[in-house]
């Protein structure tokens, strides 16, 4: 049965909440207590579900007692798990690549133990100091993937390839999120990673606003979304209104609602039903109050964009679905 815009599976991102309790204790080492005041604001604010990014907490990196206990209080405070993000930390940091692919597999795992379906992965690195410094990051350059680097390339597909063969046998889809100046940061590339790691579990995460809040020329949002939701699996939603006067070579981008940004998200579910999409949509935003915003995000998807009723025609994914 597919879904509909009352049972379409929705998650709320931990993005604005931080990763120290008041205690200034690390939310992983925090008491049930806090991470029971998160989801209880969460699940005030109309979510069910949550997806764990781990800015908040880190769910690899939790005992087995411990991940019980985090299950156990999202689900009194009447919360499902049925996602992980995993930020910033690429299988191709140069520094901490190994390191990164390790903590991967342990979220992997820690997803499986918790239930999840899906966890959400990228090929972005760390903010760099100057990005620490911006009102919003994305004004400045990070990290780059090295570009016509072939070694580099394969090296992330067999990394990628391990993760998505961990992941089948935990029974987990995996999903790239798509972030600017790395492999993951065009259509075309993203496209061509996938199909060059070629596990039907592996799939796309398009994070179109990632790339339309960029301060330069980027490509259209309509043929980034037309290339890779045959290939989505997951999908992070946020938007941002954009300014652009090329003239001057004068770009702007700021945070704002689903309904008010650049990207037409009507268009983008349209054109993922056409192709088979039915995975879980993950609402975010920056700045001010996120989760209200969020909340608000949700509410524009059921009451205004998703399906009434079941009965509409859905096309074939290249993915499996969650």
């Amino acid at each position: 049965m597919a879904y509909t815009a009352d049972d379409w599976p929705i998650t709320a991102a931990t993005l604005p909440f931080p990763g120290v309790d008041p205690q200034g204790r690390s939310v992983n080492e925090a008491d049930a207590s806090h991470w029971r005041s998160v989801f209880d604001e969460i699940r005030a604010a109309g979510f069910t579900n949550v997806d764990l990014f781990d800015n908040w907490i880190k769910p690899g990196d939790l005992s087995t007692q411990r991940l019980d206990e985090l299950v156990r209080t999202a689900k009194e405070a009447g919360l499902g798990l049925p996602a992980i993000s995993a930020v910033r930390r690429s299988v191709m940091d140069a520094e901490h690549g190994e390191e990164n692919l390790a903590y991967t597999h342990r979220t992997l795992e820690a997803a499986a133990a918790m239930g999840a379906r899906v966890v959400s992965v990228g090929l972005h690195q760390a903010l760099t100091p100057e990005q620490q410094k911006q009102l919003w990051f994305w004004t400045v350059e990070g990290y780059k993937s090295p570009e016509g680097d072939r070694d580099a390339w394969n090296l992330t597909v067999k990394r990628l390839q391990e993760l998505g063969r961990h992941a089948e046998e935990l029974g987990l889809l995996i999903s790239l999120e798509m972030y600017e100046d790395t492999y993951i940061g065009t259509a075309d590339s993203t496209v061509a990673l996938v199909k060059d790691i070629g596990l039907d579990n592996v799939g796309i995460n398009p994070d179109v606003g990632n790339l339309v809040r960029l301060h330069r020329p980027i490509e259209s949002w309509l043929e980034i979304m037309e290339k890779t939701l045959p290939y989505a699996n997951y999908w992070h939603v946020k938007n941002y209104i954009r300014d652009e006067d090329v003239a001057r070579d004068h770009y702007v981008a700021m945070p704002t609602s689903l309904e008010l940004g650049l990207i037409n998200y009507r268009k983008s579910i349209e054109i993922a039903i056409a192709n088979g999409y039915q995975g879980m949509i993950c609402t975010e935003h920056y700045g001010g109050d996120g989760l209200s915003v969020s909340s608000t995000n949700q509410q524009y998807l059921r009451e205004k964009v998703l399906p009434r009723t079941s009965d509409y025609a859905l096309g074939k994914s290249q993915v499996r679905q969650g």
